[in-house]
């Protein structure tokens, strides 16, 4: 009796396609991989090089990729964590997988820099939703729409303090959830 080949999953066969496939992938996954860089150094131009860097390295080293173990999913977000910390350590961005193929350098005009923030916008916005809604409307005030303490007291019908404490806590609440994502 013949062994039965596992199947593979969606995201494994993209990989392991032509060109075609292999789009399909980077498009199932781009945004999230952007989203995790841009959580992590705050600048779309940096999350932008680095995403595309980190598809660059998945391309070069799709044959590599073994469904046996582990998903490819987990495989990217691997090259993503591992190119994170070489640029960290070295302070830029690196560029050999995207030379090596000799891809064209990216270039990140002002609308993807715009569709970028606003995937950080959009999780920031889903990080807001956690938070009491006095300390969601204080921060969504204060920080997004850049309303000063006593405008806000105003239209809480608290004082500014108050207003300063609900910020503060917000705040300190989403920087301990954001710690407890990295």
């Amino acid at each position: 009796m013949a062994a039965i080949a596992p199947r593979l999953s969606t995201d494994a066969a993209l990989l392991r396609g032509d060109a075609d496939a292999f789009a399909a992938f980077y498009r199932r996954h781009e945004d999230a991989v952007l989203r995790y860089f841009l959580r992590r150094v705050r600048r779309a131009d940096v999350a932008a090089d680095l995403t595309a860097e980190t598809f660059a390295g998945a391309l070069a080293g799709r044959r590599s990729f073994d469904p046996e173990l582990g998903d490819a999913r987990g495989w990217l977000f691997g090259i993503a964590r591992h190119l994170l910390a070489r640029s960290l350590e070295r302070g830029r961005v690196e560029d050999e997988a995207r030379r090596r193929l000799a891809m064209e350098p990216v270039v990140v005009d002002d609308a993807a820099l715009r569709r970028i923030d606003e995937l950080g916008r959009a999780d920031a916005l889903t990080s807001l939703a956690v938070l009491p809604d006095e300390q969601r409307v204080a921060i969504e005030g204060r920080v997004l729409d850049g309303d000063t303490y006593a405008t806000l007291a105003e239209r809480l019908e608290c004082s500014e303090s108050v207003v300063r404490q609900r910020v503060s806590r917000g705040l300190k609440t989403l920087r301990a959830r954001l710690e407890r994502t990295r």
